[in-house]
C-alpha cells in the first residue's frame, strides 16, 4: 500500500459477516479486513487496536498451534508500522452513498456501522488464491468455501433432552431456521456424514450442500462469488449454470456435450476432488495429542441424516466412520469442537460461577483472561488435565472434572470457535511443464489441480454469548421436540393402529 493511502480503484468488495467486512485488491493476494459494530456501540481507536490485537494473538498463539501453521494465516499485527490504513472520510465513510455503489454492498448487511475512522485493519491473504504468491497468478483459481459446522453428537451426562444424544445440533437448527423464515427448505446436510471419513457418505453431504448450500457453501472463481447463497430468501441456485463455469476446470478439452449429463457429470468430478483434498494433509499441529483418554465418542450417526433415514428405508444400515486421517484437517477441526465436553446445559452453570465471582471482584476479570491476552500461557490452560472440581471459579473458568477428562470456560469459547470456521479450497489447474511446482496435486479424472487448504472465521467467541447459547440450545431442542419429533411420533402410531385394523384371510389350498 502506498504510503499507507488507500487507492478505491484497487479495492473492491469482498464479502463480510456479522463482525467485519472485506474489500481485497485487485493486483496482490491480500484482503483487509475491517470491524463492524452495531449502532451507537462505536469504540475508541485504542479499543479497535486491542481488539485486533486479539485476534491475531489468538490465531497465532491457540488456533495456529491446534491446526497447524499451513492452515492457519493470522495476519499482521495492527500497528502503524503494519497494517494501518489512512483512510480519507470521502473514501471510506458508512454513510457515504458513494461507497455502497462503488463496493456494491448487499442491502441486508447494512445494519452495522463500518469502523472507518480508528485508522485499522488486519491486512490477510486472500484464501480464495493459492496460498503461495504475494500477487495474483495469471491462470484461473477456483476455490470452494465450505462451513462444515458441529462434527459430533453431545455425549454429556450433563444433556437433559434424550434427542441431543440421536439428532446432531446442525440438523435440529434447520427446522427452527425454516419456521422463522431465515431459509425456504431445509438442507438435506448433516456434518456426521462429511466428518465420518467415509467417502459415499461424504459425496452425499457435499452434494447436499451444493443443493442447498445457505451459508455452508460459497464457490469462487478468480476471486469472484459465482455460488453461494448471497441472501437469505435467495431461490436454490442453478447447477447448470455452476456447471458451465466448472466444466473448463474438469473437463478442458470440451469434448463433454453440454445437457443434464455434464451437469452431473462436472459436479460430480467437483464432489470428488474436494473429497480427496478434505481427507490429505499432513501438516503438525497439536490438536491429535489434545489430550488422553478414548477417542471420538457418542453416536456415529445422526438419526435426523437424509443419507441415513433413506437407508433405513430400505433395511440397510448406514456406513459408520471409516476414520478420517489424523493429518487431514477435517480430523484436527474435530478434536478442538471436542473440547466441548459438558455441552452448554453442564458448561452454563459453571458460567454462573465465575459471573457471581466478577460481580463481586471486578477487577480479576483481567487475571482470568477473558479478555485477553491471548498468549502462550493461555494456550497451556488449555491442556490443562487436572480433574477435581475443588468448588473455585479457576476451576471453573480452567477446569473441570466428568470422569477421566476436563472441561472449560475457556475450552467452550475454543470449541465455538471450531464449530463456527471455514474451510477454504482453493484450485489451480496444474500447467504441461508442472515438475517444478512443490504445491500439493489431486487429479481428477481429466485434470490435476494444485491447490491450498486454509481456515477462516477463527475469532475466539466471546465470553458474554454464552447466556445466548444457552437460550438458543434450549429454543432449537424444544422446537424440534415439539414439531417434528411429534411429527414422528404420530405417523407412527397411525402406521401401528393400521396394522391393528388389518384382517388376515386365509384360504383353503
Amino acid at each position: 500500500m502506498d504510503e499507507g493511502k488507500m487507492d478505491e480503484n484497487e479495492w473492491g468488495y469482498h464479502g463480510e459477516g456479522n463482525k467485519s467486512l472485506v474489500v481485497a485488491h485487485a493486483q496482490r493476494c491480500v484482503v483487509l479486513r475491517f470491524l463492524k459494530f452495531p449502532p451507537n456501540r462505536k469504540k475508541t481507536s485504542e479499543e479497535i487496536f486491542q481488539h485486533l490485537q486479539n485476534i491475531v494473538d489468538f490465531g497465532k498463539n491457540v488456533m495456529k498451534e491446534f491446526l497447524g501453521e499451513n492452515y492457519v494465516h493470522c495476519g499482521a499485527d495492527p500497528s502503524p508500522a503494519g497494517v494501518q490504513v489512512a483512510m480519507e472520510s470521502s473514501c471510506l465513510s458508512c454513510t457515504d452513498p458513494q461507497l455502497f455503489s462503488l463496493l456494491c454492498f448487499p442491502e441486508s448487511r447494512c445494519d452495522k456501522d463500518l469502523d472507518t475512522l480508528s485508522g485499522y485493519a488486519l491486512c490477510l491473504p486472500n484464501l480464495a488464491r493459492l496460498q503461495t504468491y504475494r500477487f495474483a497468478e495469471h491462470r484461473p483459481i477456483l476455490c470452494v468455501e465450505i462451513k462444515p459446522k458441529c462434527g459430533f453428537i453431545p455425549f454429556s451426562s450433563d444433556v437433559t433432552h434424550e434427542m441431543k444424544h440421536k439428532v446432531c445440533r446442525y440438523c435440529m437448527h434447520q427446522h427452527l431456521k425454516v419456521a422463522t423464515g431465515k431459509w425456504k427448505q431445509i438442507s438435506k446436510y448433516c456434518p456426521l456424514d462429511l466428518y465420518s471419513g467415509n467417502k459415499q457418505r461424504m459425496y452425499f453431504a457435499l452434494k447436499s450442500l451444493l443443493q442447498e448450500a445457505q451459508n455452508n457453501l460459497k464457490i469462487f472463481k478468480n476471486g469472484e462469488l459465482i455460488y453461494g447463497c448471497k441472501d437469505a430468501r435467495s431461490p436454490v441456485a442453478d447447477w447448470s449454470e455452476l456447471a458451465h463455469h466448472l466444466k473448463p476446470f474438469f473437463f478442458p478439452s470440451n469434448g463433454l456435450a453440454s445437457g443434464p449429463h455434464c451437469t452431473r457429470a462436472v459436479i460430480r468430478e467437483l464432489v470428488r476432488v474436494i473429497t480427496r483434498v478434505l481427507l490429505s494433509g499432513s501438516d503438525k499441529g497439536r490438536a491429535g495429542t489434545l489430550r488422553s483418554g478414548p477417542g471420538l465418542r457418542g453416536p456415529p450417526v445422526c438419526e435426523a441424516s437424509p443419507f441415513s433415514r433413506s437407508l433405513r428405508c430400505q433395511g440397510k444400515n448406514t456406513p459408520e466412520r471409516s476414520g478420517l486421517p489424523k493429518g487431514c484437517l477435517l480430523y484436527k477441526t474435530l478434536q478442538v469442537q471436542m473440547l466441548d465436553l459438558l455441552d452448554i446445559e453442564g458448561l452454563y452453570p459453571l458460567y454462573r460461577r465465575v459471573e457471581r465471582y466478577l460481580e463481586e471482584f471486578p477487577e480479576e476479570r483481567k487475571t482470568l483472561q477473558i479478555d485477553g491476552p491471548y498468549d502462550e500461557a493461555f494456550y497451556q490452560r488449555l491442556l490443562d488435565l487436572s480433574t477435581e472440581d475443588d468448588g473455585t471459579v479457576a476451576f471453573a473458568l480452567t477446569k473441570v472434572g466428568r470422569s477421566f477428562q476436563k472441561h472449560t470456560v475457556q475450552q467452550y469459547r475454543v470449541a465455538m470457535t471450531a464449530k463456527d470456521c471455514s474451510i477454504m479450497i482453493a484450485l489451480s489447474p496444474c500447467l504441461q511443464d508442472a515438475s517444478s511446482d512443490q504445491r500439493p496435486i489431486v487429479p481428477s479424472s481429466r485434470s490435476r489441480f494444485a491447490f491450498s487448504v486454509s481456515v477462516l472465521d477463527l475469532d475466539l467467541k466471546p465470553y458474554e454469548s454464552i447466556p445466548h447459547q444457552y437460550k438458543l440450545d434450549g429454543k432449537i431442542v424444544n422446537y424440534y421436540l415439539k414439531t417434528v419429533h411429534a411429527k414422528d411420533a404420530t405417523v407412527m402410531s397411525t402406521r401401528f393402529k393400521e396394522s391393528e385394523d388389518c384382517t388376515l384371510v386365509l384360504h383353503k389350498v
